[in-house]
Formats: C-alpha cells, sequence, structure tokens
C-alpha cells in the first residue's frame, strides 16, 4: 500500500491536486482512498460534482459509538474511496485533534483492512504544521510527504514548514519528503524561486501544474479536470506528476 501525504496552506490548490490524483490513479484500476484533513471538510468535494460529504467529527457527534464505516465512508463514481476528517464547532475545540480522532477511528474500525487500497492519499492543511496537522507525517499513517507551493511568499514560506517539520521527523521511522509539486500562479521568477527553496532542503520539484482555464473551469463545474479536459496540458501534467509520485514511492 503506498500511503502519501499532501500539504500545502489553504488556497494553494492542494485540494484540488489530490483529487485529480486520485481520479487519474482510480482510472488507472488502483484502489485509490483520500482523506480529507482540512477542517474545512472539502477535499473530496471535487469527486462528488461540488458537493461535500458528512465527516467524521459531525457524525461521531450525531452517532457517538455507534458510528460505523458505512457512515463515514462514501465512494464517488470515478470509484475513489473517499472520507473527510471535518473540524470542531466553530469557535470550540481543537481542529488538530479533531484529525487525530478522525484517524484514529479509521484505524480502529478496520478501514484500511476493509478496503484494502492500494494508494491512500491525505490531504492536508499545511498553514499550521503542529498538533493533528503533522499526524499523517509523524505517525505512521504516510511514507511521502509532497508538498505543494508556488512562486507567492506567503506560499514558500508555509511550504518551508512544513519541510522543516518533516526534517524534524527524519530518522524515527515516519514519513520522508518526496517532493514540491509546483502549483502556478505566474509570478516573476516562479520556477526559480522554488527550485531555491527545493534546494533548501535537499529535495526537488516533482512536478509542476502550469496555471490553465480548464482547471478554473472544471472547480467550477465541481468535476476533476483531469476527467472532463482529458488532453488539456494540465491534465497531461497531472498524469506526468502521478508518474513521478509512484516513481518516488516505490524507490
Amino acid at each position: 500500500m503506498i500511503k502519501i501525504a499532501v500539504y500545502g496552506k489553504g488556497g494553494i490548490g492542494k485540494s484540488t491536486i489530490s483529487g485529480n490524483l486520485s481520479a487519474e490513479f482510480a482510472a488507472r484500476g488502483l484502489r485509490v482512498m483520500q482523506i480529507g484533513c482540512d477542517p474545512k471538510a472539502d477535499s473530496t468535494a471535487l469527486l462528488h460534482h461540488g458537493s461535500r460529504i458528512p465527516t467524521v467529527l459531525q457524525l461521531e457527534r450525531e452517532k457517538g459509538n455507534k458510528i460505523t464505516l458505512d457512515d463515514i465512508v462514501t465512494v464517488s463514481e470515478s470509484g475513489v474511496i473517499c472520507v473527510e476528517a471535518g473540524g470542531p464547532v466553530p469557535g470550540v475545540g481543537c481542529a488538530g485533534r479533531g484529525i487525530i480522532n478522525a484517524l484514529e477511528t479509521l484505524k480502529k474500525l478496520g478501514a484500511y483492512e476493509k478496503y484494502q487500497p492500494d494508494i491512500v492519499i491525505y490531504d492536508v492543511l499545511g498553514d499550521v504544521v503542529c498538533g493533528g496537522f503533522s499526524m499523517p507525517m509523524r505517525k505512521g499513517y504516510a511514507d511521502r510527504v509532497f508538498v505543494v507551493t508556488s512562486g507567492e511568499k506567503m506560499a514558500r514560506y508555509a511550504a518551508a514548514n512544513i519541510c522543516m517539520a518533516v526534517q524534524n521527523f527524519q530518522g524515527r521511522g515516519y514519513a520522508s519528503l518526496g517532493g514540491l509539486i509546483l502549483n502556478c500562479r505566474n509570478v516573476p521568477d516562479e520556477q526559480k524561486l522554488t527550485e531555491e527553496l527545493a534546494a533548501d532542503f535537499d529535495t526537488k520539484i516533482i512536478g509542476t501544474i502550469a496555471r490553465a482555464e480548464e482547471i478554473q473551469q472544471a472547480d467550477a463545474e465541481g468535476v476533476p479536470f483531469i476527467l472532463q479536459y482529458p488532453r488539456c496540458q494540465a491534465a497531461e501534467q497531472l498524469r506526468t506528476l502521478a508518474d513521478a509520485m509512484l516513481k518516488e514511492c516505490e524507490a
């Protein structure tokens, strides 16, 4: 089983990339599970025509100990096994703790044994890399961490913090850094700035997704661009990225 964590600051496009990767891997005949670890609970929306699925925390509040895998798992039309951790009631509780609780619930209920995915993708908010937000990389859930960034200052700042967190866990059997994913915003010197960031952490840009109208249009339509516009440049880049990630994880 290949276990991947995709991190990035809010709004950088990590959920769009995660959802499209899931759709692409599923189209290749692989059994894919995508777990949204963002309190907004919108990681898997692209796989459900823009609709959000019930979250683990929401259902636990409603059902308590009676919660089952059938309650928290939704399979998309493309065959992706989808889970959303969710977040606490606004203003009450800790979002990071919510992620810990959700992942522990999946494990306790035997989700990985029941569904036996070939690939698990954890889509994790990376603005704050502490507590529950670092759980996928520090608890043995993921084998590789891939960080989505652009050339924008705050995106690179968040990416650097994530890379630093991964390095801090090295040597403990936890996830290692697989590389940066450049999700272009067409800022000046974007490629150079991202290459410099990668060099700072002795890693590489494992894939680049150019800014494209097809991505924005597919997002508006609530579908993965890899399925809606399979011949566009971004789709080809996404397929190349998928190949590179598999190669990195199998190394």
